[in-house]
């Protein structure tokens, strides 16, 4: 997992987009915790859209 936040973005929301419907779903295939990244990408200004399926 990059620890880079804005590397971080463009990997979870490719992720997202190409591979699971959701951002547990995604958490639980990569065995990270969804507050981990959450926390992560809200320090740098992104909050998780569940209507969207990604980060904005």
């Amino acid at each position: 997992m990059p620890n880079d936040p804005i590397i971080l973005l463009s990997y979870v929301n490719t992720k997202l987009r190409d591979s699971y419907p959701s951002l547990e779903e995604f958490c639980s295939s990569e065995c990270v915790d969804v507050q981990e990244i959450t926390e992560k990408l809200s320090a740098v200004g992104y909050e998780y859209d569940k209507t969207l399926n990604r980060f904005v």
